[in-house]
């Protein structure tokens, strides 16, 4: 039986706890399938759920399809060797909607009674995640569009490069090609190259690669905007480039092609 001063604390705390924004949980740890004994206001907020739904469930409840197994097998070792752990979940709120779920996990060892429990702090951080989903969208958008493919005639097709091409926006650029050339049929693809900034040996590498990605896709590949500086480290680093048909400007090109 609690005295007035440790009633008045506890209700306090309990008080405390309803108004933070995280949800809180605490199992038994000592019954099997570390059933749910108490949850705040927070989780129920979160999750939809009240709490005399929940007490003497397990928190696997709020699993489903697209909840990652690597994850909750994370949380079931920490669980079983009673250690803490943070992991980062799919979760399900009662209606079904998904919620993006950063839960903390830390064993409780209580001396008085012998017992041990478990206490999870529950962050919805679905915001969060929607606009980092958001902005690696828009990066995708911005990446793909700086690599536009433009059809400019029947079989034809013209590949702008502006800017740096580094490995990672050369790849970026390969898939992109890829795609395009798997779901149209082309016969030239015109790669104008007069407003590439930096003509360096891994750039001709990977024009090399380039290279040979068209010729097995059966497209004639036709460089533009070559300048001096940039025809002599071609002719440098690889033989094979100068058999690609070269112009000063795209539109010579498409006298051409």
């Amino acid at each position: 039986m609690l005295n007035k001063e440790a009633e008045l604390q506890f209700n306090i705390i309990l008080k405390a706890l309803n108004m933070s924004s995280v949800g809180v949980i605490i199992t038994d740890g000592d019954l099997p399938k570390n059933p749910i004994i108490y949850v705040n206001a927070g989780f129920e907020r979160i999750t939809g759920y009240q709490a005399d739904e929940v007490l003497g469930k397990n928190c696997r409840m709020l699993q489903g399809k697209k909840t990652d197994k690597t994850a909750t097998a994370k949380i079931s070792q920490a669980v079983k060797n009673r250690t803490s752990v943070t992991a980062f979940l799919q979760n399900y709120r009662k209606n079904g909607e998904i919620f993006f779920n950063e839960l903390t996990i830390d064993p409780i060892y209580d001396e008085a009674s012998g017992k041990n429990y478990f206490i999870g702090i529950q962050r919805d951080v679905t915001c969060e995640e929607k606009y980092k989903m958001l902005l690696e969208d828009s990066i995708e958008e911005i990446v793909k569009m700086s690599t536009p493919i433009v059809p400019v005639q029947d079989g034809v097709a013209v590949l702008p490069l502006v800017g740096a091409l580094s490995t990672d926006r050369f790849e970026e650029m390969t898939r992109n090609v890829a795609t395009y050339l798997d779901e149209n049929h082309i016969d030239y693809l015109i790669m104008d190259i007069s407003a590439l900034a930096n003509f360096t040996e891994e750039v001709a590498a990977n024009l090399i690669k380039f290279l040979a990605l068209t010729k097995l896709t059966g497209v004639s590949l036709v460089l533009t905007g070559v300048s001096p500086k940039f025809a002599m480290l071609m002719v440098n680093y690889d033989s094979r480039l100068p058999n690609i048909p070269t112009y000063s400007t795209v539109r010579e090109a498409l006298k051409n092609v």
